[in-house]
């Protein structure tokens, strides 16, 4: 999940005009015509300076809950998930986000321990694909998810069921909670073979930034095994670095903070990035681990043919399941530019609780 912000949807104050139109009997060249005299526009803030702004086709959905607002639009990359004006996922590349949170993750354990991962947490994961990504795995037992807002889940099963919807609801496997991840991990005694924040980004605003703390990721490590592995989303990390992460304290990308602030918890964290056009950006995720006493450091980004057979092997119809992750997309998304690594190399900032770093 994206950034949860106070601001709303820019195309919502037209909705009751979209409503209103009423379009008389013409020949489908008259129609063309006259929608070419004016037109109704999704627009988003991207970072300081930057705008992404698209024709929309349709609002499918419009509603608020408790905690934000929550549209479902059709625009350049289809049918997309929207909440408090930040794109979530969207139909042309939500496969690409998903997999390349879930997968690595997941793999990299059954690498390093030899069997499949029997208990997954989500903290966020309201559209449901990221719980579809973690059942593609058959040796899953039991997958947790806790999201703040149950309107956003009935929202996304209803209008977006390719996200996983019904099929992943009815899982057997799956174990919905609405409600505070922050407060259900503190709280838990369970403990989870792998833990997945497809959450909120760290914004001054919104809920997630808890989530995000050196001190929560401690105690996440304690609800954890050996060898278990968290990933988390981790924010805007382009290839080439826009102007403003060079702007000190006003740097608003959060990659860096979150790979230090987990550097300081787990042995190994790898960092990486996907493209991921809806959202404007290449993305970064960081996935974490500390294994036990006397177990090899040594290549802990899996080699493309590693990954490949893992795939064939651990995920319910292989290679063929999967969109985008491959062996080969796996070691490209850990190889990290040169202007991205000097970035993280040169941020030193460290997200506490009485110190955290806020995103745009």
């Amino acid at each position: 999940m994206r950034a949860l912000s106070l601001s709303k949807l820019s195309v919502v104050t037209n909705l009751s005009a979209v409503r209103r139109a009423t379009i008389m009997p013409a020949t489908k060249q008259t129609i063309e015509d006259q929608r070419a005299k004016c037109g109704y526009y999704f627009r988003e803030d991207i970072a300081p300076g930057l705008v992404l702004e698209m024709p929309l086709h349709r609002i499918l959905h419009s509603s608020e809950s408790e905690f934000q607002q929550i549209d479902v639009i059709d625009s350049y990359f289809g049918r997309t998930l929207v909440t408090d004006g930040k794109t979530q996922s969207a139909e042309f590349d939500e496969h690409a986000y998903h997999e390349s949170l879930v997968h690595p993750a997941i793999l990299t354990y059954v690498h390093r321990t030899g069997k499949a991962p029997k208990t997954v947490f989500i903290g966020g994961g309201g559209e449901l694909a990221t719980a579809r990504e973690v059942l593609r795995h058959p040796g899953v037992e039991r997958v947790v998810m806790v999201d703040l807002d149950g309107v956003v889940v009935d929202v996304c099963v209803k209008f977006l069921p390719e996200w996983g919807g019904v099929k992943v609801k009815s899982d057997p496997r799956f174990d919905l909670t609405i409600g505070d991840a922050y407060q259900y991990l503190l709280d838990t005694t369970e403990t989870f073979d792998i833990v997945i924040m497809d959450i909120s980004d760290p914004i001054e605003a919104g809920p997630g930034i808890m989530l995000y703390t050196r001190e929560l990721y401690q105690h996440v490590a304690s609800r954890m095994p050996p060898n278990g592995v968290f990933v988390t989303q981790a924010g805007i990390a382009d290839a080439v670095p826009p102007p403003h992460v060079d702007a000190g304290d006003r740097d608003t990308t959060c990659f860096g903070p979150i790979n230090n602030t987990l550097s300081e918890v787990f042995n190994v964290v790898l960092p990486y990035t996907q493209s991921i056009p809806s959202f404007g950006s290449d993305w970064g995720f960081v996935m974490a681990f500390s294994p036990p006493k006397g177990d090899s450091l040594d290549a802990p980004i899996l080699p493309v043919d590693v990954v490949d057979s893992l795939i064939d092997n651990n995920i319910e119809g292989g290679s063929d399941a999967l969109k985008m992750l491959d062996g080969v997309t796996f070691q490209r998304m850990f190889h990290l530019t040169k202007p991205v690594r000097k970035q993280l190399a040169t941020d030193k900032r460290v997200m506490t609780k009485d110190n955290p770093v806020f995103m745009y």
